[in-house]
């Protein structure tokens, strides 16, 4: 896993300053070395900072050539059949002379015997590159099938001035001297509601993220001319579960699918715990990271290394379940109990972590994990993913228990929903403490207040739309801002044939997944110098998964029936049946403690006045009513304060 850099530009006196400006600038992501390459002729500047995990010798340096010379690589994952990719090119080509081992070099000259899709849909890993052809003169920026590896790029300057940037996080483009940095007002609207920002957006105009599973080439006169092209598809996640779901397996019964599945899971953790420096696993006591470890350890000789965050506030932690897994395991298992001082250490750097406002509150303990683990081992495993292949998440299962209100009268919805709310979420929370089919949830007053606005939606997608929402509207609280479409608005793709549960776990995988699952695990991982592999991100997997049956996956009202079955040969079932706890944290009580002063020192009246992005009085009211106790209007407040916080931290043109 490494950091990756390049610009385009005719203009540039200061190829070098530049490049080794936006290198040092993402230097945590590759502290082990740092490479620059040019050709000042036709204005390309590649560069590359290093985190040495395959073939640790200076034979894996990047920015890479090809043999011939004519391709020019930088390069930030792995490729995980890097092996099998270098057999096959011997045997097209037994002149071939390796000068390392590395992934890089297997995937260079791929480039060079197959060209870029062919290559694309051979490798298996997490990726994303730059590649410079010259002798087209052109440039190919792609990114992995799912987003694991993130790629920013854009043009910025003026005129005959203006030049491309990319690279792996956005202070690589902000550090070249071109970049503009004008705000993206609409931006801020969809960070309000989803936490994040969707791709293709970013928080500056003109520029973008590319998406999973594409690649973008800019040939010799997009360049000249100054213009993006559009960018192409190599492998589609929809396409993948529509087809799936089409075409689900009938040849085999539960048994022998459940088996094939076992060893799909198997060979995936085997491929990812290739590596020449030490490895690990998260395992936070749920599902799907104990799956992972679980089938680590099986393929281990030596207890491996497992790493667990916890609360002192015992409603949130789960590592007390985690430490009996590792136990029953045999992991060598280190855990971290977080307090709110150590949040108020790490709160300061989140802006710089994030590079854009991001406000998925579980960034604080993914960090802390991620800081914990490095201090052990340079790569570790992770089970994110799971939840969006086998429905795993809350809404998935809330679908599936209220498909019988689609049947019911919408006036009799929106009484039932009238009826919930009459009783405040503090209300609802201390009626779960005498019913236990409740008390397993954190924070379930707010779960139900969200469920009964969800049962006034008209349709099914409306419904989705409201549960994946932060703020409902978040036009209302800002000053001149549009929202822009995405994938859950404008740009719906086509899912038919997929029930409303499967729409839900399709829709996740391509918006919640990559645009704040992974950018919170990558961000966080990479400013510690640490890479994340994530087993059920496969591609081969993931095709499979979308042909079992969906009975095998929700069943008896609950989800990942099957991967439960599988978890069941390693761990007996009393340690892991337990209802999903999600990495959060106690923000709620923390923004009227010790966080309260932070909080207002970004939120006071004076200061919103004077820069103009949100209507004060609203604010200030949600403020003070979280404050109150009346209300726990947690999300909403985070979700500001990381926009002020991200203000605090960059330089900011409107």
């Amino acid at each position: 896993m490494c950091g990756i850099s390049g610009y385009y530009s005719k203009s540039s006196l200061e190829t070098n300053l530049a490049i080794r400006r936006m290198n040092e600038s993402i230097a945590h992501r590759g502290p082990d070395s740092t490479g620059v390459w040019s050709d000042k002729k036709y204005g390309i500047t590649l560069g590359h900072q290093r985190l040495s995990v395959i073939d640790l010798n200076i034979s894996g340096n990047q920015p890479m050539q090809s043999n011939s010379g004519n391709l020019i690589l930088t390069y930030n994952g792995e490729i995980y059949n890097f092996l099998e990719i270098k057999k096959d090119l011997e045997q097209k080509n037994s002149q071939i002379k390796w000068r390392g081992r590395s992934d890089t070099e297997i995937l260079l000259e791929a480039l060079e015997t197959w060209g870029i899709e062919k290559t694309l849909n051979r490798i298996d890993g997490m990726f994303a590159f730059g590649l410079w052809n010259r002798k087209n003169h052109s440039l190919t920026l792609a990114r992995d099938r799912v987003g694991e590896k993130p790629l920013y790029f854009g043009w910025q300057g003026e005129g005959e001035n203006k030049v491309f940037l990319f690279g792996s996080e956005l202070k690589a483009l902000r550090a070249h001297p071109d970049f503009n940095g004008q705000i993206n007002r609409d931006a801020i609207a969809l960070q309000l509601r989803y936490n994040c920002i969707p791709a293709p957006y970013t928080i500056y105009k003109n520029i973008y993220k590319l998406l999973p599973g594409h690649y973008l080439e800019l040939n010799e006169i997009d360049l000249k001319k100054k213009i993006l092209p559009r960018s192409k598809v190599y492998w589609s996640l929809v396409e993948n579960a529509v087809f799936g779901n089409k075409n689900q397996i009938k040849e085999l019964n539960e048994i022998e699918i459940k088996k094939d599945l076992e060893k799909l899971l198997q060979l995936s953790v085997k491929k990812q715990m290739i590596s020449d420096v030490p490895i690990g696993a998260f395992l936070s006591g749920g599902i799907d990271s104990s799956t992972i470890a679980a089938i680590m350890q099986s393929q281990s000789n030596i207890p491996i290394k497992t790493f667990t965050i916890g609360f002192n506030e015992n409603d949130y932690s789960e590592a007390i379940h985690a430490k009996k897994i590792a136990k029953h395991l045999g992991t060598n298992h280190t855990e971290l109990y977080v307090s709110s001082k150590k949040a108020l250490e790490i709160i300061p750097n989140i802006p710089q972590i994030y590079d854009e406002p991001f406000s998925d509150s579980s960034q604080i303990p993914t960090f802390l994990i991620s800081q914990l683990a490095k201090n052990h081992v340079k790569v570790a495993l992770s089970g994110d993913g799971g939840d969006e292949l086998f429905c795993g998440y809350n809404r998935h299962l809330m679908s599936g228990k209220m498909s019988i209100l689609a049947l019911m009268p919408r006036f009799f919805k929106e009484f039932l929903s009238f009826g919930i709310k009459l009783l405040p979420p503090q209300g609802w929370n201390k009626i779960s403490n005498f019913l236990p089919v409740l008390n397993s949830y954190n924070n379930i007053g707010d779960k139900i207040y969200k469920g009964a606005e969800a049962l006034k939606s008209k349709s099914f997608y409306e419904m989705y739309y409201m549960l994946c929402s932060n703020w409902q509207n978040p036009c209302e609280v800002l000053i001149n801002a549009k929202e822009p479409g995405t994938l859950l608005t404008k740009f719906k793709p086509e899912l038919k044939g997929l029930s409303n549960q499967q729409q839900m776990m399709a829709l996740d995988s391509i918006t919640y997944l990559p645009d704040d699952i992974l950018v919170k695990v990558d961000r966080a991982a990479m400013a510690t110098s640490l890479e994340t592999r994530m087993p059920f991100l496969d591609h081969k997997l993931i095709e499979y998964v979308w042909r079992i049956p969906h009975s095998l996956k929700y069943r008896n009202s609950n989800g990942k029936w099957i991967l439960k079955e599988i978890l069941n040969n390693y761990i007996p079932k009393n340690l892991i049946d337990r209802p999903k706890m999600g990495f959060s944290i106690p923000l709620d009580k923390w923004l009227r403690g010790p966080l309260k002063d932070w909080a207002e020192s970004l939120l006071n009246e004076k200061r919103l006045n004077q820069e103009n992005f949100f209507n004060t009085k609203l604010v200030r009211d949600i403020w003070s009513d979280h404050l109150s106790g009346r209300n726990n209007r947690q999300s909403d407040i985070w979700a500001i304060l990381m926009f002020q916080a991200w203000i605090d931290s960059n330089k900011i043109k409107d």
